[in-house]
């Protein structure tokens, strides 16, 4: 059976002659030749997206959330450690998902900007001094004592500003975010995310480091403070009343976030691990890294200013802009992975939706696509065991380019009446011969639904399945659905 294809028990697949009108719209009214990137068009309300094969056992279930428990932006508030020399060069960043009218966050400074400086783009508040606290790590910098105290900071000026407010639930501060300048944000998804927790309860959420050693020399309870963290705020008012206290035993430390972490480990707390805040502890190439993203919704991205730009031809400022496109389109579905299989081809398809699609010359075992091509190379580079570095799955990079799979970066992307459309363009290596199935084949197309998760399928995620539709030549057409009741993502399905 081939893959995408109807369980017995699921609703019938689409007519040849659905399939022949997808390809029909989408090689010639939908899709013109490739121009250069311009802003995206909708979709013309008669391009209809195939019929999903489903069964009564996989249609859409009601969320066990109801509205009034439903978290929103409303709920959350950023607080982003920065500094007055630092925030200049970091509002690129800042800018891709901070919305005045959507997002409550403030910018906590060590000292207020200067007249002939740019004014900050998030409203700002100055930190209080930490000249009384005690800072013994070598080689490291007092400012970790302020970082970590924004924890405090950030409650106490929500509580004192919101004592004599009358506001209802749907208006208080459920969970308070925290992250560096440089941390690019999803807030979205985040709001979706952290609705499968009670802020009532005390939750300490974030991830740590793909970086064995780094994990190592600080711990393994930790979540980074450049990838951010997430505490409710029934935890963060008892925090803050401990934190100043705590502070005093730990100047051994480097960091802010591992202060964080040992004063919430006093008041018997433990991180409870989310693996969409990305630390990004590794450098070089994240292709590999972002390619095979977690069946999680993107919640973070850290470190973005001293790797390689993530799209070839881009800064790294122009790079990370062009995947927020994407993600302005779908942010639930944003670096998802999706694979598919074309057994007449003997191909392999890989995408990572809103980044690139990945096309591999033979069988690949699923497990081995989903494991992270190492593009990318060490924090620090020690041992010759580069796989044992890291505490993710990871595969080999081919040396030889001509091994390794044809890659298609994303070129552009748009959306209407609930379905979405986005389209990869081929990255050319000079000299390799290519895949004979798709010698010609210069650019990729992937229809798709919206990813709009309940609260069921964020805590209990299932990756989609996908089906390459036939015949390609210079253009492929791949359709995401949801897989049916008892299907398999395999070849030989």
């Amino acid at each position: 059976m081939r893959p995408g294809a109807p369980n017995p028990h699921s609703k019938p697949p689409p007519s040849r002659l659905r399939f022949l009108l997808l390809i029909i719209f989408s090689t010639s009214t939908f899709f013109p030749p490739l121009p250069p990137l311009t802003p995206p068009l909708p979709i013309p309300n008669n391009i209809h997206h195939h019929q999903q094969h489903l069964s009564l056992s996989t249609s859409t279930s009601t969320s066990t959330a109801t509205t009034a428990t439903q978290t929103t932006l409303n709920n959350i508030f950023f607080a982003i450690a920065s500094s007055a020399s630092s925030y200049p060069r970091r509002t690129p960043f800042l800018s891709l998902w901070y919305d005045p009218n959507t997002t409550r966050a403030r910018l906590f400074l060590d000292k207020p900007p200067t007249n002939t400086g740019p004014t900050p783009l998030l409203p700002y508040l100055i930190s209080a001094d930490t000249s009384r606290f005690p800072y013994s790590y070598p080689r490291g910098h007092r400012s970790a004592i302020r970082g970590a105290r924004v924890v405090k900071e950030a409650f106490d000026f929500n509580h004192h500003t919101n004592a004599n407010a009358n506001h209802n639930d749907d208006d208080q501060i459920r969970w308070y975010v925290f992250g560096d300048d440089d941390t690019v944000f999803f807030p979205h998804n985040l709001a979706r995310v952290l609705t499968k927790y009670d802020h009532n309860k005390w939750y300490y959420i974030g991830s740590i480091s793909e970086s064995f050693e780094q994990n190592l020399r600080m711990t393994f309870g930790m979540a980074y403070g450049g990838g951010g963290f997430a505490i409710s705020s029934s935890l963060a008012m008892a925090l803050s009343k401990v934190l100043d206290s705590c502070l005093m035993r730990y100047p051994h430390l480097y960091g802010s976030d591992h202060r964080i972490s040992s004063c919430l480990s006093e008041l018997g707390v433990h991180l409870t691990l989310e693996p969409g805040f990305h630390q990004l502890d590794v450098r070089g190439d994240l292709f590999g890294l972002l390619a095979t993203h977690p069946l999680s919704p993107l919640l973070s991205l850290h470190h973005l200013e001293i790797v390689d730009p993530i799209f070839p031809k881009k800064n790294q400022t122009e790079a990370v802009q062009h995947l927020y496109k994407a993600a302005r389109v779908d942010p639930g579905r944003v670096l998802q992975q999706t694979v598919c299989y074309d057994l007449s081809s003997n191909l392999t398809v890989s995408v990572a939706w809103g980044y690139a699609v990945q096309v591999f010359e033979g069988n690949l075992l699923l497990p081995d696509v989903l494991a992270s091509l190492r593009t990318f190379t060490p924090w620090r580079r020690r041992g010759k065991n580069m796989a044992s570095q890291y505490v993710i799955d990871t595969r080999e990079y081919p040396l030889d380019p001509c091994q390794r799979p044809v890659v298609f970066f994303l070129e552009d992307v748009a959306s209407g009446t609930g379905r979405v459309w986005s389209r990869y363009r081929r990255h050319r290596t000079k000299g390799c011969p290519g895949i004979d199935a798709i010698e010609n084949l210069n650019d990729v197309r992937v229809f798709s639904k919206k990813l709009l998760q309940d609260v069921d399928k964020v805590m209990a995620p299932r990756r989609e399945c996908c089906d390459i539709i036939h015949p390609f030549n210079k253009s492929m057409v791949i359709d995401i659905r949801r897989c049916g009741f008892d299907e398999l993502i395999a070849m030989n399905a």
